[in-house]
């Protein structure tokens, strides 16, 4: 059976709890061995690949990294024949598109072939949940450095609300924190977003003061503010959001033993100071690490999922 993992509310709670457990284990099930994974990249990658071909070879597979324009996925071959080709060699397909869309139509692709595949979004346009369950990870791990019970920890996002705040939102809600979202009101988290999260019995408080918005952070989380494709946008950005700066100024005004959080890569000077990113307070690699644990916890519930069909 395919097992697709396209946002974190894919994952039922129990496989969230899963997928977390896999990964915190301190010993990698081998469930990857004699298997493959295809590694699809149309947006360049630092973090994602290093972790999920490592993540690969820790669970005893082997990965394959392909560039988006060696396959011209949609524009070569369409994405359905691309797709069950893929399917014939590899356990999974992980890829990381501009469009979204392009992972549903692969899901489909697999799903109608019956094929025994899964695909994982390595990040898209609307959602990243790998780094969603790396910082899940990531604050459980502080948050017990902190002696602080994660049901009661509260992350501030602060900057635009994109795909990564949007996984992070599913991913609090499935792990009981509160999160606070500081953004310009026409970069805020959107209706259907919310609507996902109180699905999962979470909830999303959203601000447009950041200020208001980092009182009582434990955790203050910010990310680029013009992502991959949105480069021609980046001048107007940079004035919308010239006040959300994470910066020493802006995290005096939480918790003194607040921690700083960025999926990276960072525009130092931008949406984070030096200052803060490389000061004690920062977590941002111990976020980069756990890139490898989220992709080893999303592979493994994967894998094991899978039925031992022959196909095609």
């Amino acid at each position: 059976m395919a097992n697709h993992i396209l946002d974190i509310d894919d994952l039922t709670p129990d496989d969230f709890d899963k997928v977390i457990a896999y990964g915190l284990s301190p010993k990698s099930e081998k469930v990857m061995a004699n298997k493959s994974a295809a590694l699809l990249f149309e947006k360049p990658s630092a973090r994602t690949r290093h972790a999920t071909e490592t993540a690969i070879v820790a669970l005893g597979g082997h990965p394959i990294t392909v560039k988006g324009d060696e396959v011209g996925i949609g524009k070569r071959e369409s994405v359905h024949d691309l797709t069950l080709t893929l399917a014939c060699y590899h356990a999974v397909i992980g890829a990381r598109v501009f469009d979204h869309g392009v992972l549903a139509e692969m899901a489909s692709a697999i799903d109608g072939a019956g094929a025994p595949c899964s695909v994982l979004n390595l990040l898209s346009d609307k959602a990243h949940p790998c780094q969603g369950v790396a910082d899940i990870i990531t604050i459980i791990q502080a948050s017990k450095e902190m002696n602080l019970e994660i049901s009661n920890a509260q992350v501030t996002y602060v900057g635009d609300s994109n795909n990564v705040a949007s996984s992070l939102a599913l991913a609090c809600a499935m792990a009981s924190v509160k999160l606070v979202v500081a953004s310009p009101v026409d970069f805020q988290p959107e209706a259907e977003l919310i609507k996902r999260v109180e699905r999962l019995g979470g909830t999303i408080e959203v601000v447009t003061d950041p200020n208001e918005g980092v009182e009582g952070a434990d955790f203050i989380y910010t990310d680029t503010w013009t992502s991959m494709g949105q480069e021609a946008e980046a001048s107007v950005r940079k004035e919308v959001f010239r006040n959300y700066q994470v910066n020493e100024l802006l995290i005096s005004k939480a918790k003194k033993d607040v921690k700083i959080m960025h999926c990276l890569p960072a525009h130092r000077g931008e949406e984070i100071t030096d200052a803060v990113l490389d000061s004690k307070s920062s977590i941002v690699f111990k976020q980069a690490y756990n890139r490898k644990l989220s992709a080893i916890g999303l592979l493994t519930l994967m894998v094991k999922k899978q039925g031992g069909q022959k196909w095609p």
